[in-house]
């Protein structure tokens, strides 16, 4: 099955942390990415199916955006990645992530 991953990007350290709590509260995905982005930004990654990442993502969305001072920079969701994609960007499961993959 492929695995898609969804991807939140905000202004702000509160707001990626109310987003990807929200994540993966909002469906059955595993956390595979954060990191400090550029200019006080911070994106946050998921992956798992197309059917619950968007809805997991409509979540970290709405959770980031109702942070006091919370701004959502940037968002989106490949639905079916490529390997190469995955062989350069670090989006695929880890052995520190594999435990959680659902």
């Amino acid at each position: 099955m492929p695995m898609a991953v969804g991807v939140i990007q905000t202004v702000g350290f509160p707001a990626v942390l109310a987003a990807a709590d929200a994540m993966v509260k909002g469906g059955r995905v595993t956390l595979v990415y954060f990191d400090k982005a550029e200019r006080a930004n911070f994106v946050v990654a998921v992956r798992g199916s197309i059917s619950e990442v968007k809805p997991a993502v409509s979540a970290g969305l709405e959770a980031a955006e109702k942070t006091e001072g919370g701004e959502v920079a940037s968002y989106y969701i490949v639905p079916n990645p490529p390997e190469n994609v995955l062989a350069v960007l670090p989006v695929d499961y880890t052995e520190e992530t594999e435990e959680f993959r659902v």
